[in-house]
């Protein structure tokens, strides 16, 4: 299932969302080469978050193979720049891809509920605990972490908290066999939850997808999001909202 939009509207210019996804662009762009090689495993390398080494967990000279003709060698000195560095960097195209658009259709509505500046604050804490909670799970791992995906999750995570029952507009792709269904959030990103759950529970905190650091995320976010937003904003956003549909409504 993959969600294309929702019927939420927004009080102001998202401007920190636009803004971060740009970010995350520039960067895939140039300073990954848009993932052409050497570019591609140099950043995630040097920029990716290696549990291991971050803990000191692995010795120096190991080396973690990254394509047929590179390897990220463990200096035994990572940055502790590297989780806030590793949240703006992708593995490919589709990854990119996928999380800013997950991104523009969850950001706008969270940015909204607390204004620009408590926004990116919140946004930066929560893929700091993402990769924390990562980390934790599997403290040894020499694979290095990157991705928006764990703050993203944390957008996510307080979407739900503010919006429960706002509309998404899925595609549900089986095959070749592709239709559109509309589900309240709370189900939407209670399913899309549970998976992670489910994966880095069969994962066990291997494999290519850092299951652990979504659930830590998407939990971050919903804690959050009671400190971070403004209850004026919030009230002012969801009279929008019942204004919208009422207007929906009388032009069926």
């Amino acid at each position: 299932m993959f969600p294309y939009r929702d019927d939420n509207p927004t009080l102001a210019t998202p401007i920190v969302t636009l803004l971060l996804i740009a970010a995350n662009v520039v960067v895939w762009v140039l300073l990954q080469g848009m993932g052409s090689e050497p570019n591609l495993s140099r950043s995630v390398c040097e920029l990716g978050l290696i549990p291991g080494e971050l803990l000191g967990r692995l010795p120096e000279g190991f080396s973690v193979p990254m394509s047929p003709t590179t390897a990220c060698v463990i200096s035994g000195q990572q940055s502790w720049f590297t989780p806030l560095s590793s949240m703006f960097l992708h593995g490919g195209w589709f990854h990119l891809i996928g999380n800013m658009w997950f991104l523009w259709v969850f950001g706008n509505n969270v940015e909204d509920s607390m204004g620009h500046v408590r926004f990116l604050v919140f946004y930066l804490l929560c893929g700091i605990a993402a990769a924390v909670t990562q980390t934790l799970v599997n403290p040894t791992s020499a694979v290095p972490m990157v991705g928006a995906s764990g703050a993203i999750s944390g957008v996510m995570g307080a979407y739900v908290v503010l919006y429960p029952r706002v509309r998404v507009h899925m595609l549900v792709i089986l095959g070749i066999f592709i239709t559109r269904i509309v589900v309240p959030a709370y189900l939407m990103l209670g399913y899309w939850f549970l998976l992670q759950l489910i994966g880095g529970g069969l994962a066990r905190g291997e494999g290519g997808v850092a299951f652990w650091a979504h659930a830590g995320g998407f939990v971050a976010g919903a804690l959050l999001i009671h400190v971070f937003r403004d209850p004026e904003l919030v009230a002012e956003h969801r009279a929008l909202s019942r204004t919208t549909e009422g207007l929906v409504y009388r032009e069926r």
